[in-house]
């Protein structure tokens, strides 16, 4: 695998794709209009959780591949799937038995017996097709309204054909792999000891479920562990379950790292199957940098954050190591208060895909305030929900203290009102934008110093 450094940034320089975001647009509308039910959907989707149809799209089947080199979509080796790489879209694929100018929609969700429980009274007949969890799971659903579509549950690969597509498994194999992610090590007191065990389970479980289905069972006992300590989390994955679609719209998973860990983490990650992406540096007032990773089977973004200087961008600092140092930037000072997101802390923020204004007005309705945003693009609106507060262990505050870090006056601020820990990231992407801002999100990680008291 080639470090960032060897990387040509020229692919990672995204920009908004218009001329495609209309082309699927267009499907997508002729599929609504064809389906009453589908369009009742689409707008219990905004209404109830704030999110857009196209934000759950796991593909859209169309009679005929007219205009789709035109728009970016090229073939793949992936059985009559089209991908416009340049950009976050839907796959297109090609279906014999519709029409020209007839589309059909795949809605992606974590669990097909949960959307078929959810909503069982509108449907009059239904297929699986696959095995309980198979990597890849299809369900054809007719609705009473005489409206079509699929539902697809994927744990790790892109194809489109249900079925095994690693070793086999079976429920009993995939629950003792996610039992084995839910309990693995988290204390930071052994940290290498947590890192080498949390390896260790990795590569067992990919012995006995594959490798892409491993990788995506860790990430739903992720997603676990940092909902079982947001309150925004779980109010908004309620509204979510409650359409029987779980987490399918997340965009990407943020972790953050002390300097000391930050090259075992990438490891880690890259010996899930991820490879690095593009990084990012803030600039020296701000003093933090991170690391993109994507996992194309699985469909995971990861964002790694950690203190960093203006002189370490210019090496592969995701591989080459960080000396360790007696001050702490933003990042750092989170990670000694909570510990790494990797263990102890969890997940600094989920960030998934909405409509930005539905989003954070229902969600204000029910008590969870947002940040303001910090980014405002037509193609890219994102915002951190108000941070949860949690308590702090007592040794880790009187250490910081011993050490200059903190101040008595925060530790008595601390007691009494909590620190800041993790968030639900509300994000609108428009035009298949697949990039970040960069200045945004360097206003915004200052704003989350844990110091800082609530605005």
């Amino acid at each position: 695998m080639k470090s960032t450094s060897e990387i040509d940034p020229k692919p990672y320089q995204w920009s908004p794709q218009p001329e495609a975001a209309k082309f699927v647009q267009a499907k997508i509308d002729a599929a609504v209009s064809a389906s009453p039910w589908l369009a009742a959907f689409k707008g219990r989707l905004l209404n109830e959780t704030g999110t857009r149809l196209v934000d759950w799209l796991d593909h859209v089947a169309v009679g005929n591949s007219d205009g789709f080199e035109s728009a970016g979509f090229l073939p793949t080796e992936n059985e009559n799937v089209f991908l416009n790489q340049a950009g976050i879209f839907p796959k297109l694929t090609v279906a014999k038995h519709l029409n020209a100018g007839e589309s059909r929609v795949g809605v992606k969700v974590e669990r097909i017996e949960s959307f078929l429980a959810e909503h069982e009274s509108d449907i009059t007949k239904h297929n699986v097709f696959g095995k309980d969890y198979d990597q890849v799971r299809i369900a054809q659903i007719d609705f009473k309204d005489g409206g079509q579509i699929c539902i697809v549950e994927r744990h790790g690969v892109q194809s489109m054909i249900p079925g095994q597509h690693e070793e086999a498994s079976d429920t009993s194999q995939r629950e003792k792999v996610l039992q084995s992610f839910r309990s693995r090590d988290r204390s930071d007191t052994d940290s290498e000891g947590a890192f080498r065990q949390t390896a260790d389970r990795f590569m067992k479980a990919a012995s006995k479920v594959g490798k892409n289905y491993a990788c995506d069972l860790f990430f739903q006992a992720e997603r676990e562990y940092w909902q079982s300590k947001n309150k925004a989390a779980q109010i908004q994955f309620g509204r979510q379950e409650a359409l029987g679609l779980g987490w399918a719209n997340h965009d990407h998973h943020t972790y953050r790292c002390n300097r000391v860990w930050f090259r075992p983490l990438v490891l880690t990650f890259e010996l899930m199957g991820f490879e690095c992406r593009e990084r990012f540096y803030a600039g020296p007032e701000a003093g933090w940098g991170a690391q993109v990773l994507e996992h194309s089977g699985c469909g995971i973004v990861i964002f790694a954050d950690v203190d960093l200087t203006e002189n370490e961008i210019t090496g592969d600092f995701a591989h080459d190591g960080l000396e360790i140092g007696k001050e702490f930037g933003t990042v750092g000072l989170w990670c000694q208060l909570h510990g790494d997101s990797f263990l102890a802390a969890g997940m600094h923020h989920l960030e998934c895909q909405f409509d930005f204004e539905a989003a954070r007005t229902q969600l204000a309705t029910m008590g969870i305030e947002t940040m303001a945003p910090f980014t405002d693009f037509p193609f890219l609106r994102q915002a951190f929900t108000k941070g949860e507060s949690w308590k702090v262990d007592r040794e880790r505050l009187d250490k910081l203290v011993a050490d200059g870090v903190i101040s008595e006056e925060d530790v008595q601020r601390f007691d009494a009102e909590g620190v800041r820990g993790s968030h639900l990231e509300i994000l609108e992407r428009n035009d298949g934008y697949k990039g970040f801002n960069q200045t945004g999100v360097s206003k915004i990680i200052l704003q989350t110093n844990p110091t800082l008291a609530d605005e």
